[in-house]
């Protein structure tokens, strides 16, 4: 994967297929880019794939500020100037879907389409910022083993496939203390984006993992409700992280959504 530096934050990146249409993967917290590998196979194929590593998260140099939507989405519009990519396909899960409805409000020019994966639009609660807030001085603390073992049982399926737990310890391991700690900052300030749901006019996506603990099947009908004509893939046998999980029918999804997007 090479790099680029973009508002003096140099990122790590994945520019995979050569496609007449290009799709963006935006990865959940605390992982990186590399979540998307099975995806990033199956749609290379036929598009080009964009993905990138946040800041301190993959290989992606180190925060220096809170990793705020507003940040995230700018970075990935000098990205994608960088590539020459006009437009694409935007899909994100869990904080890449936080990031995703961030692009949508900025850059909706570029959007072609949304798939918006296990994530929601609500903000956080007080309550929730201040838990964001202590789990980022924890992270610091006690590094990254501590944010494994405290995330991998919320991200997955109870009673998980030991290959799956495996697999997303070692996506956290790729990552650093100050990436996840400027995340979780960055997450508890996000805004409420219920009311961007309605603005939203491509065609859009939204998959949820049926078993699901931190953004639940309720969460994905609420996205569903507020976005004129979406459609919802509810995944089978999978939490929080489908696309690991159950990839067969998450990637399924997501390459019918990408195949008929517009020009």
């Amino acid at each position: 994967m090479p790099t680029c530096t973009v508002n003096g934050t140099e990122l790590h990146y994945l520019d995979a297929g050569r496609g007449p249409s290009a799709v963006v993967l935006l990865h959940a917290f605390p992982l990186h880019a590399g979540m998307w590998s099975r995806q990033v196979e199956a749609l290379s194929r036929a598009h080009r794939v964009i993905a990138f590593d946040y800041p301190g998260l993959g290989r992606s140099g180190p925060p220096r500020e809170p990793t705020t939507m507003p940040l995230l989405a700018e970075a990935l519009r000098g990205l994608l100037a960088h590539l020459r990519v006009e437009r694409a396909g935007v899909a994100g899960l869990s904080m890449g879907g936080y990031l995703a409805l961030e692009v949508w409000r900025k850059l909706p020019g570029a959007v072609r389409g949304l798939a918006l994966c296990d994530t929601k639009a609500g903000a956080d609660t007080p309550e929730g910022a201040a838990g964001r807030e202590a789990f980022a001085a924890s992270a610091l603390e006690h590094g990254l083993r501590w944010v494994a073992d405290q995330m991998v049982p919320k991200l997955l399926r109870p009673e998980p496939d030991a290959a799956a737990v495996h697999e997303v310890r070692e996506l956290i391991a790729g990552g650093t203390p100050a990436g996840v700690a400027a995340a979780q900052r960055g997450m508890a300030r996000r805004p409420d984006s219920t009311a961007t749901l309605a603005t939203i006019t491509v065609p859009t996506l939204v998959v949820v993992g049926a078993q699901d603990g931190l953004t639940s099947p309720a969460e994905a009908q609420k996205l569903l409700a507020g976005i004129p004509g979406a459609r919802l893939a509810t995944i089978p046998g999978a939490g929080h992280l489908p696309n690991i999980e159950n990839p067969g029918p998450f990637t399924e999804a997501l390459l019918a959504w990408a195949a008929a997007l517009p020009a």
